[in-house]
Formats: C-alpha cells, sequence, structure tokens
C-alpha cells in the first residue's frame, strides 16, 4: 500500500517490483504493451471512438497533429494493468509524415491502425483511404525490410500472422496482398442514413473491438454481410464472389480498363462519387491560430516575434533595393 511520503520515485520502484514478482500461482503475470493508430477523414469520429473505448467522459476536441494518450486494464482481479497506446493522426491527409512516428521497429509485433471513414462524405471516402493506407504500408514495409536482415524470426512472424486468418482453400487466397500489421476499417456517422439512431450500438460493436485490438479481450463472434444493415466483417469471412459485381451495366464495367476487382469497384465508386483531389483534402489552416490552444504569454510573445520578423523583412527589402540602385 503506498504510503502518503512515497516520491514518485519511490511508486515507479513499487510498481517494478509489483510487476516483476510472481502472482499468487506462482506464475509471472505478462503486462502486455500494444499501440495502435487512428486514422481517417477529419472530423470524422476518430476522437470519440478513442473517449468511448477509454470510459472518458469529456466532449472530444479536434485534432490538430499527432496526439496520444492511453488506457490501463487489468485482465483479472489483483493483476498488474495491461497498458494501451493510443495514437491519433488529425488533419485526414494532411500530415502523412507524421504516420511514421508512432510506428517503429520496437513496437511493430504489438501494433495495429484503426481506419475512420466518414460515410457522409463519400467524395473524399476512396482518396483519404487510398492515401493513408497507402503511406502507412510502404513504411510498415520498410521496417519489416530491415527487421528481414537484424531480426528475421520477428520479421517472419508478423509477416505470417497476417495470413493465418486466411484459410488456403479460400477462394481468393491468390488475389490477396493483406495488410502487413492488423487493421480494422469503420465506417463513422453510419446514422445519419437512418431515421432511428443506431449510433450506440455500432459504437459498443467498436468499443469491443478495440478493446480486443488494446487489451486482448475477447473478439465478438458478429458477422454481419447485408449491405442493406451496418456491416461487421472480421478478416477472411467475405469473399469476392459474396460481395458480387459493382452496380453498374455491363455495358459500362466493359468500358472501364481494370485489372483488379479492386480497380473495377473504385472505377465505378469514382463514376457515382466523383473524387476530391489529393490538394483539395489538404488542411490549409495555420494551427497556431487555433482557439483550443491559447496561452496569453505564449501568443503575446509569439506576436512580438512576429512583428520583428515584419520589420527584418521591410529591412532587408530596403537594403537590396539601396544595393539595385548602388550598382547603376
Amino acid at each position: 500500500m503506498p504510503k502518503a511520503s512515497d516520491t514518485l520515485w519511490d511508486l515507479a520502484i513499487a510498481e517494478v517490483e509489483k510487476r516483476e514478482n510472481p502472482d499468487d500461482d506462482g506464475k509471472r503475470v505478462e503486462v502486455w504493451e500494444k499501440s495502435i493508430l487512428f486514422m481517417g477523414n477529419k472530423n470524422g469520429g476518430k476522437t470519440t471512438i478513442i473517449l468511448r473505448c477509454l470510459e472518458r467522459e469529456e466532449i472530444s476536441k479536434p485534432t490538430l497533429a499527432l496526439e496520444y494518450t492511453f488506457g490501463r486494464r487489468a485482465r483479472r482481479h489483483n493483476t498488474p494493468k495491461d497498458i494501451a497506446h493510443f495514437w491519433e493522426l488529425g488533419g485526414g491527409t494532411s500530415l502523412l509524415e507524421l504516420i511514421r512516428i508512432p510506428i517503429s521497429s520496437n513496437n511493430i509485433r504489438s501494433f495495429a491502425v484503426v481506419l475512420v471513414l466518414d460515410l457522409s462524405k463519400p467524395n473524399e471516402l476512396w482518396t483519404t483511404m487510398e492515401k493513408l493506407l497507402q503511406v502507412t504500408r510502404n513504411h510498415v514495409n520498410k521496417i519489416l525490410t530491415k527487421l528481414e536482415k537484424t531480426n528475421p524470426e520477428v520479421a517472419t512472424e508478423i509477416k505470417q500472422r497476417m495470413w493465418n486468418s486466411l484459410q488456403r482453400d479460400h477462394p481468393d487466397y491468390e488475389l490477396i496482398d493483406p495488410f502487413p500489421i492488423p487493421l480494422v476499417i469503420i465506417g463513422s456517422k453510419y446514422d445519419i442514413f437512418h431515421f432511428t439512431s443506431k449510433s450506440e450500438a455500432l459504437l459498443l460493436k467498436a468499443r469491443v473491438l478495440i478493446n480486443h485490438l488494446a487489451f486482448g479481450y475477447d473478439k465478438s463472434k458478429s458477422v454481419s454481410v447485408d449491405h442493406s444493415k451496418p456491416l461487421f466483417i472480421p478478416a477472411g469471412l467475405d469473399s469476392l464472389s459474396q460481395i458480387g459485381p459493382p452496380p453498374a451495366s455491363d455495358s459500362d464495367i466493359g468500358k472501364m480498363r481494370a485489372n483488379t476487382p479492386l480497380e473495377l469497384w473504385k472505377k465505378v465508386f469514382e463514376k457515382t462519387f466523383p473524387p476530391k483531389s489529393f490538394c483539395d483534402l489538404q488542411d490549409t489552416k495555420d494551427p497556431a491560430q487555433d482557439l483550443q490552444y491559447i496561452e496569453y504569454e505564449v501568443d503575446i510573445m509569439r506576436a512580438q516575434k512576429n512583428q520583428e520578423l515584419e520589420q527584418y523583412k521591410r529591412n532587408a527589402s530596403k537594403s537590396w533595393k539601396e544595393m539595385d540602385l548602388d550598382s547603376d
């Protein structure tokens, strides 16, 4: 039991000793530590999902860049709490270079990605999905390439794990290139399309799924492949034959040049919902002007430095003009 006189250092030492000591059964208790990166459309509901998963009654605020929080849960009574690191990439596709910060060779074995796509913005959906997954896949593959040289057993384990959810006799086995780390895709704001809100039930399903990724809780056994209802499809439990062809006439499909079923679906989707260009999806808002990060002293100093910078620019411009006149 901690004492009032204990320092932060005392508490830290006690926590380490508690984790290293065996439990009541004489077995060492392993502490899990996992990481999840949330990304997707701007204002798509990522923060809300994280807060609900962590059971925090907070008002969600827009995420500007890359934000971090964590959660701790015990698998059973009187055991050390497992730790889950939650990263959230803000700005939609504006800050792709930040994806490499949370994913490293040190945590890749226990890393997962949650892609949250805003169903109310279909013209942004495919471009957002494609760009975010492409950059993440490229970064993860670079890490795996390095691991093949430094720790080939771990690299092989990670690659093999992603095939485990797919049976060898799966009809699309030869067509699939699995994402290199666990990936969950959530379509947010589904309740907008229905007169009665189903958001609570859907958030509960999302929470169960994320708790599985973060803390190893049991997976939901629910499966729903009816497209007239909210879809819930675990990896490996659907197929191209079940999905069927995209909703387009045979003549239209015949005119589309596509090498894979995914390319064909993309062309039909984008014909129905013309995509915004990647440039249009960039967030040009200056984060320094965001009202949720107001700090009086810092803002005063920044304003002063901006004035000094403008004065420097004017003086420098004047000096260059004088030099041009002298050269004449």
